[in-house]
């Protein structure tokens, strides 16, 4: 039995009543979150009890390496990689696909990116998720394949499997639905120990503020943001981010299949959504300068360029997706593969006017209605449904253009999803001007 301190409920006490926590305390909870042993409705307390009461950066240290290290930690040494290994996070979002683009295109650049990424969260979606939505498609490959998959075509996007963060993965289902996803300890964790568990060398963050983000305000998500930096440096992983804002739809689609579809487009230039190219463009471009691919910022833009226009991110995107059991045509004829939803209908505004602002959280929890989401942990989700064409804060809405068109599986659904986008959506008759995409950059602390 263990001793009195490391009693689950006695941790637990000591965080809801304010106390700091020890590193053996916080490893000891670790353990008992990744063999089991703490029961799920102790390990939910434990994050309310986060939530409200904090933790200092010593703790968020102890947190991040305990769970980093509750399984394997992958040394990269040994293996002949392209290049420097190198990854980047975002916050979450409503419609962002970047990690789809970025991953291959910086692959094409030279760096060799082990991507480990999660599910949805709340009323974002999840890059697995997405990934998903297409056939055969193995989120959660051995070891050994990851590797190879990372060695021979320079990226490979996947989850945590048995052997990464475990402790991470368990907790982070319960973050989804206890209320908890917002908790800075705990996000910073989360992404952190994923990372350090990849060996990476240089990290890139996306922290997103808005309607859309889990931190609204800019000040919040600067605190995160800093907060990050501040416990990568301190595990030796070399760390820079950008705030970059989500009071819009990132691109035209949010939905997990539908995100597919454009971020294919966007490798290949059927349609390249200018926000949507600009923060991908922007972290690819830091993602370079850490890994010591770029001198500068032009030449990172330059090299970035050419792989995407060229069609080399495209080619490394078809090689993963084939590595990892995905079609070997999914570029060529995406059509063939991904899922379509039945009901199809356009969004149409009560009256004219231009968008001026929209409560984009309500907009990701309607496309949770429309089953592109979970509720609970193990709800299955229906890849297919979404929003496409979704208008962007000072774009004219009217008759003859839509606020976004809705995928859904029946019409009482797509009834639904399209009331819950006209509340969200507000209307001016003057024009507004929407922010920035890029907001600040924030170097390693």
């Amino acid at each position: 039995m263990p001793p009195a301190e490391f009693l689950p409920q006695e941790i637990i006490r000591r965080k809801r009543d304010g106390e700091m926590l020890s590193a053996a305390e916080i490893a000891a909870f670790v353990r008992g979150l990744t063999d089991g042993s703490i029961a799920e409705g102790q390990v939910a307390a434990f994050a309310m009890a986060v939530f409200f009461r904090g933790m200092d950066m010593s703790e968020r240290v102890a947190l991040t390496r305990a769970m980093a290290n509750s399984g394997q930690v992958i040394d990269w040494s040994s293996a002949r990689l392209p290049g420097p290994v190198l990854d980047k996070h975002s916050t979450g979002g409503v419609g962002d696909k970047v990690s789809l683009m970025l991953a291959p295109l910086v692959a094409a650049c030279g760096g060799a990116v082990p991507m480990i990424s999660g599910r949805g969260l709340g009323h974002t979606g999840g890059t697995l998720d997405k990934l998903d939505s297409i056939p055969g498609y193995v989120t959660t490959p051995t070891m050994g394949l990851f590797r190879e998959v990372v060695t021979d075509g320079g990226c490979a996007i996947i989850g945590q499997t048995a052997d990464l963060a475990p402790a991470d993965r368990r907790l982070y289902a319960i973050r989804d639905v206890t209320a908890t996803v917002e908790s800075i300890p705990l996000i910073t964790a989360s992404i952190l120990s994923k990372k350090l568990a990849a060996g990476l060398q240089g990290l890139v963050m996306d922290v997103k503020f808005g309607s859309g983000a889990f931190m609204v305000e800019p000040s919040r998500a600067r605190e995160l943001a800093q907060g990050i930096a501040s416990v990568a440096t301190g595990a030796g992983l070399p760390t820079t981010a950008l705030l970059t804002d989500m009071n819009q739809v990132l691109g035209h689609a949010a939905g997990n299949a539908l995100e597919v579809r454009e971020a294919i487009d966007w490798l290949t230039g059927a349609s390249r959504n200018p926000r949507l190219d600009a923060v991908t463009l922007a972290l690819g471009s830091e993602m370079l300068l850490l890994g010591g691919l770029a001198r500068d910022a032009a030449e990172a833009l330059h090299r970035l360029l050419v792989a995407r226009d060229s069609g080399a991110a495209a080619e490394r995107f078809q090689r993963m997706v084939a590595a990892l059991g995905g079609p070997r045509d999914i570029v060529e004829h995406p059509g063939n593969h991904l899922p379509l939803a039945p009901i199809v209908r356009p969004v149409l505004p009560e009256r004219p006017g231009i968008v001026a602002r929209m409560d984009l959280r309500a907009i990701g929890v309607a496309i949770i209605g429309l089953g592109g989401g979970r509720r609970r942990v193990e709800d299955a989700i229906d890849h297919a449904v979404g929003i496409t064409d979704a208008v962007g804060i000072g774009e004219a809405a009217g008759p003859d253009r839509p606020l976004a068109i809705v995928h859904a599986r029946a019409e009482g659904d797509a009834a639904v999803a399209a009331a819950a986008i006209r509340g969200a959506i507000e209307l001016s008759d003057t024009p507004t001007a929407s922010l920035p995409v890029i907001g600040e950059r924030i170097g390693g602390i």
